[in-house]
């Protein structure tokens, strides 16, 4: 598939992966013996490497490394205690995620309150790294491409079961089975250990909402204050959850064809929502049929979905609409962040693949694009189509953890109604496996994240109350739309920040 200017929303450059090295579990660092320095990339933050075990079943042999940064709290008097973040994707650097939290928005009662905790999950980053020797060409989303018919997902198959041939047998293929959720949560708690801290507090969104339940799931008495935003599944990002994008794409389009259609004097792509989806098929059916430089159907719907995240990107996707209909020429966005792709997409693949079990058979994921295509129209044929976890060299190594309801009910859901990423159903299961553990609070709005990434008064101070007061909904509750005024009283220069800020953070939850 041509890579599309119109999915550069958001995304990164690539960069070169440095070979991962085993050292033995002696060297790793005593609890409360960790060695703080100014973070590189971020030098309001202070900075730490942590080595763990490679495989927890056997704690004395090789370790890794995990990169930890923190943004102390100013407040000795107000510090509650630790707060771990995580931004996504799965595969999301996270080390400079309490900056940006920060620049976002993050109330001081949030920053007295907590030594606010970024890392890399392993395998990524300033952290041990993995790589799959990606090529130029297949620094592309692991989302699959729209499938027109049963010949392209045979095609796509061909393709990702190169990926996966490379991934088993690049240089860090001795790791490769032990990227996994569940050994990232083994992760944060030898790093609320090493912090010297009892329990942790945490802030997930989009696959850290996951991240943030199998922690929970697994540690349940050294959970503090745990916030799940954005919320996938309870099996994380599998095979249903990749089905489920689908069903995000056409919860939040709507959205973007109303705004479309209000603007319709600039735009000109439909006087009314009606028209405004019809133009999507025009457009997606006329790109099948002859692809533009850059753009083809399938790289169309891709863009789109990306551009569904956040309602600051509807004018640039307004644009490039526009554009598209006129035989215009593209403009390029403008990136967020320098991030190494190569890394972020092969340690996606190391955590999906080795989650979750994917059917090997070509012909069930025909099936299932043949089914989503009539389901879910605009994006169906993508969300359904063939990974590179079809063809993955390694069995895993655990079962996957089983989210569940044992343990104290201290756990906060947040969840726009129409989520592109994580639609509403997911996040209802995993409310549903949590049981009272956890409070779910819906908010009337669109795109991707809710705190510091909705303008919603209702749903950003009901994750403030509980991150600093501990006070939840007694039960289940939904926030109204609103006019989106929580962060009107900033100033355009802040606002500025904020926004670049969020730009950071949304670059790392995509999962393409």
């Amino acid at each position: 598939m041509n890579r599309s200017v119109l999915s550069k929303i958001g995304t990164l450059t690539a960069a070169v992966v440095t070979t991962a090295v085993l050292v033995p579990a002696s060297a790793s660092a005593a609890a409360g013996a960790l060695d703080w320095e100014a973070c590189p990339d971020a030098p309001t933050l202070q900075c730490t490497t942590l080595k763990v075990p490679l495989d927890y079943r056997n704690p004395g042999g090789p370790t890794i490394d995990i990169a930890v940064s923190k943004l102390a709290s100013t407040k000795p008097a107000k510090r509650r205690g630790v707060m771990l973040t995580n931004p996504g994707g799965p595969g999301g650097p996270g080390l400079t995620m309490p900056e940006s939290l920060r620049a976002a928005g993050m109330p001081a009662s949030v920053l007295d309150a907590y030594d606010i905790i970024g890392f890399d999950p392993r395998g990524i980053g300033h952290s041990t790294p993995v790589t799959c020797d990606l090529k130029p060409e297949q620094l592309v989303s692991n989302v699959p491409p729209y499938a027109r018919d049963a010949a392209a997902v045979a095609e796509r198959a061909t393709q990702v079961a190169g990926v996966a041939k490379q991934c088993g047998e690049s240089k860090t293929a001795g790791i490769l089975p032990y990227i996994t959720t569940a050994n990232t949560a083994r992760d944060m708690d030898r790093i609320r250990e090493a912090l010297g801290e009892k329990k942790l507090s945490y802030y997930g969104v989009s696959y850290g909402s996951y991240l943030g339940a199998v922690y929970s799931t697994l540690f349940p008495q050294r959970t503090d204050r745990i916030v799940l935003d954005s919320v996938v599944g309870p099996g994380g990002l599998d095979p249903s959850t990749s089905r489920r994008l689908a069903e995000g794409f056409q919860d939040r389009f709507p959205d973007f064809a109303k705004w479309a259609a209000a603007r319709h004097a600039s735009y000109g792509l439909g006087s009314t929502p009606r028209q405004v989806t019809a133009k999507f098929y025009e457009l997606a059916a006329k790109l099948d049929g002859r692809a533009v430089p850059g753009v083809d159907g399938a790289a169309f719907r891709m863009g789109t979905f990306g551009a569904l995240y956040s309602t600051r990107s509807f004018p640039t996707l307004a644009q490039q609409w526009q554009a598209l209909d006129g035989e215009g020429v593209l403009k390029q966005s403008a990136q967020a962040a320098q991030i190494d792709m190569g890394n972020v997409l092969s340690g996606q693949l190391h955590v999906v693949c080795n989650d979750a079990n994917w059917p090997e058979n070509v012909g069930t994921y025909q099936r299932n694009v043949e089914k989503d295509r009539v389901k879910y129209p605009m994006f169906g044929a993508a969300g359904a189509n063939i990974w590179a976890c079809a063809y993955w060299p390694s069995e895993s190594i655990e079962p996957a953890v089983r989210i569940g309801d044992r343990g104290p009910s201290n756990i906060l859901v947040v969840q726009n109604l129409r989520d592109p990423a994580t639609p509403l159903s997911g996040a209802k299961e995993t409310r549903r496996a949590l049981g009272d553990r956890a409070r779910m609070v819906s908010v009337d709005d669109g795109g991707h994240g809710v705190w510091l990434s909705s303008e919603n008064a209702c749903g950003n101070n009901a994750v403030n109350r509980f991150l600093v007061d501990g006070k939840r909904p007694a039960h289940d509750t939904a926030c109204a739309a609103d006019n989106g005024g929580y962060f009107g009283s900033m100033s355009p220069e802040r606002r500025q920040e904020r926004e670049k800020a969020l730009d950071e953070v949304r670059s790392k939850q995509r999962m393409f």
